[in-house]
């Protein structure tokens, strides 16, 4: 079984102007979100484990996470208010972004909430801006400092500037994570950002002498690149007509967790020892799943029968 840790939200989006004001379009979202609906459209045991609201909104991500199939044992149901990103585009199609998530639930998931742990996980994905935002990073710090001897972490920062501008929180967390995390993906665009001009062979090498089993580097329209102990390699992307690239990272993660649940690998010893050619077809399963859900609208992630 999966446990997901994180943050639900809504993006808003500017629908246009009324006689009296604009018209919004609220979306469900959040990385880890996502990573959990990827993860249970693609027939794998999954549980959320977050903070939630009990309003209205809060309402709406619940019964979203029962449409999914996903676990709500470790949701916490907090009295806060639900995070929302409002995204608006000017007249020359330049989006901007105003983040409201100050005292949000999301960040208030209690210590408590570490007790509700399924005795049937095996891996645990943490990512985004949850892992750099108090409370909250603290109580999924405690999470990982428990659990990661005895079951899978896997970590994607996924960087969100507009949350947690400082981008030596970012650093620190991800060196934080690196010597308890068994499989670490990111993406290009995240590591421009953390660490300029740096080969990203010279930083898999030392997170994987920290203690990281797998590293991969997601690369969009490029591919992906990845470290292990059978070696490093690159995976070529799958080519298709890109409709938007929302949630293509997070489908890219579930679907990579995915097939190694399906090869027995989901161990801190069988990431260890699988073999190159297994890698790699790990890579090429994720990449798939990626593009299938770039080619759609809205973070619309595949199902298992749509992969083979």
């Amino acid at each position: 079984m999966f446990v997901v840790c994180g943050e639900a939200l809504f993006d808003v989006f500017a629908a246009g102007d009324t006689p009296t004001g604009m018209m919004l379009d609220a979306r469900i979202g959040g990385s880890p979100f996502n990573v959990a609906v990827g993860l249970s459209r693609l027939a794998q045991p999954v549980a959320f484990l977050g903070g939630v609201s009990r309003g209205f909104l809060g309402d709406r991500l619940g019964a979203a996470l029962k449409a999914e199939g996903i676990a709500p044992d470790c949701v916490q149901w907090l009295d806060a208010p639900t995070t929302l990103s409002l995204i608006g585009v000017d007249a020359s199609g330049v989006p901007s972004y105003s983040f409201y998530g100050a005292g949000c639930a999301d960040r208030l998931l209690p210590m408590s909430a570490l007790d509700t742990l399924p005795a049937a996980t095996q891996a645990i994905h943490f990512g985004s801006y949850a892992m750099v935002v108090e409370p909250v990073a603290s109580v999924q710090r405690a999470l990982v400092e428990r659990e990661h001897q005895r079951r899978v972490i896997a970590y994607d920062p996924n960087v969100r500037l507009n949350v947690e501008p400082a981008l030596e929180r970012w650093r620190e967390t991800l060196d934080w994570m690196a010597a308890r995390t068994h499989l670490l993906k990111v993406s290009d665009e995240d590591l421009g950002l953390l660490y300029p001009g740096m080969p990203f062979a010279d930083l898999a090498a030392r997170w994987r002498a920290a203690g990281v089993r797998a590293v991969v580097v997601t690369r969009g329209g490029e591919g992906a690149l990845a470290w292990t102990a059978a070696g490093a390699f690159e995976v070529a992307p799958v080519r298709t007509t890109v409709i938007d690239t929302v949630g293509a990272g997070d489908t890219f993660q579930a679907a990579m967790l995915t097939r190694l649940a399906e090869l027995g690998a989901l161990s801190p010893e069988g990431l260890s020892t699988l073999s190159l050619q297994a890698w790699q077809g790990v890579l090429a399963f994720a990449a798939q799943a990626a593009a299938i859900t770039c080619g759609r609208r809205g973070a619309d992630l595949p199902r298992r029968a749509e992969l083979p």
